[in-house]
């Protein structure tokens, strides 16, 4: 059985991970991350820093955000409790796909990872009550370097599984540019 899986989205960069999980009488063992097996499907990351929140009403939006060079972020995903819909908006001027979006349910339930490099603005509402999401970064934050794109931006046309008048979101993302306005998009 293989340790790791890989299936790329609609925008090949981006890809969910699903690592083997054993499971007995006591409850499971599984590797999320082990660096041997992601470079052997091409993942070669060197992650520094990990983050972890707790969103504790359905229909939290945290989004969508990015990290310019020299601190751009590799993230690697994971839900350690609930369910979220994970949004990976790609930012790279020089892509074809710059301005579109991949999309996926990310759970614990499915064990399930989302892979999303540099170069695409992030983000996730929660599905559940108490969702819990970890994820990884190549790169420290950097306030400095920290920017965002307005999570519902019409020209985005993501089709968002919650309401807005019912989403729950920071001053601070409602304050985030459109795509058309943003900052230090990558090249």
């Amino acid at each position: 059985m293989a340790k790791l899986e890989t299936t790329a989205l609609g925008i090949a960069d981006v890809k969910i991970i699903r690592p083997s999980k054993q499971a007995d009488a006591r409850g499971f063992f599984s590797e999320t991350y082990n660096l041997r097996e992601f470079a052997a499907v091409g993942l070669k990351t060197p992650f520094v820093q990990d983050n972890h929140s707790l969103s504790a009403r359905v229909g939290t939006l945290r989004g969508l955000h990015y990290q310019s060079p020299p601190f751009a972020q590799d993230k690697l995903v994971r839900v350690v409790r609930g369910r979220i819909f994970d949004v990976a908006l790609d930012i790279r001027k020089s892509s074809p796909s710059f301005g579109q979006h991949v999309t996926a349910e990310i759970s614990a339930d499915d064990w399930n990872q989302i892979f999303i490099p540099v170069g695409f603005a992030h983000g996730f509402v929660t599905l559940e009550p108490d969702t819990e999401v970890v994820y990884k970064v190549t790169s420290y934050y950097a306030r400095e370097h920290d920017h965002g794109i307005l999570w519902n931006d019409p020209a985005l046309r993501i089709d968002w599984p919650v309401e807005q008048a019912n989403a729950t979101v920071s001053e601070k993302d409602r304050a985030n540019p459109a795509l058309a306005d943003a900052v230090s998009l990558f090249p």
